[in-house]
């Protein structure tokens, strides 16, 4: 089942490069389903998984009668706050080279609003991995992931682990993932220590993220506060009909 799952994930990003950069990147229809089983060479039933799945996203659309329809329009969206990326890919999406200005690891006990996040009780063991990412050379993301110490399996790890994404480090060193988060977005003013980062004054706005990450069974095992300086990622976001 894992082995299947896992080979839907990579037929998914298949056909979507195919719909970007491919076969289909001057098609405003997907083919039939058997038609494009035959071509990458996988059954039916992974094709329509990996259908559903670019149907969730919003980047095809799919209706009896009429066939799947390729959104050209959701396709050339640089950067969608619906979907998960990491900081590097988020960046290089949009045409400038990430980089990582900063990098600082913390230990300390959840206070009571974290507890309240994580579902741990206050005072448990927590890790803070505070880092700046830049674009090209500008410091575009200031991000604090907080996590409950005790997810970390054999507490076999070092800080230098910590430097790769955090959904790789959760992954490998807690043998979790993040399946999906729930995030708060608002405007808040900037304090003094984002202000020097981001080279701003005190009290600029700024774009806010609270983000709590649940794993497929829906424990909580990451929290983020991600501030955004200005007018370096513009995000959207794809609302449907349900």
């Amino acid at each position: 089942m894992e082995k299947q799952s896992q080979l839907s994930e990579v037929i998914t990003q298949r056909i979507l490069h195919e719909i970007k950069n491919g076969i289909y990147k001057t098609e405003s229809k997907l083919p039939p389903e058997l038609e494009i089983a035959a071509f990458l060479g996988v059954s039916r039933s992974i094709i329509r998984d990996s259908l559903s799945a670019l149907e969730r996203e919003g980047f095809i659309s799919r209706k009896q009668g009429v066939g799947t329809i390729i959104n050209r329009h959701v396709l050339a969206v640089v950067t969608r706050m619906d979907l998960e990326e990491e900081f590097f890919e988020m960046i290089s999406n949009t045409g400038k080279t990430p980089g990582l200005l900063s990098l600082s690891v913390a230990y300390g006990l959840a206070d009571r609003a974290l507890a309240q996040k994580l579902k741990i009780q206050p005072n448990t063991d927590v890790i803070h991995v505070n880092r700046v990412v830049t674009a090209d050379g500008q410091p575009a993301i200031y991000c604090v992931d907080s996590f409950a110490k005790s997810l970390i399996v054999g507490d076999n790890f070092e800080e230098e682990d910590l430097r790769k994404p955090i959904f790789d480090f959760l992954k490998k060193s807690c043998h979790t993932e993040v399946f999906m988060d729930l995030t708060e977005v608002k405007a808040v003013p900037a304090e003094q220590e984002v202000a020097l980062c981001f080279r701003v004054p005190v009290g600029t706005p700024l774009l806010f993220m609270d983000e709590v990450g649940y794993n497929f069974k829906g424990v909580p095992v990451l929290h983020s506060s991600e501030y955004y300086n200005n007018g370096i990622i513009t995000h959207m976001v794809l609302r449907k009909k349900i």
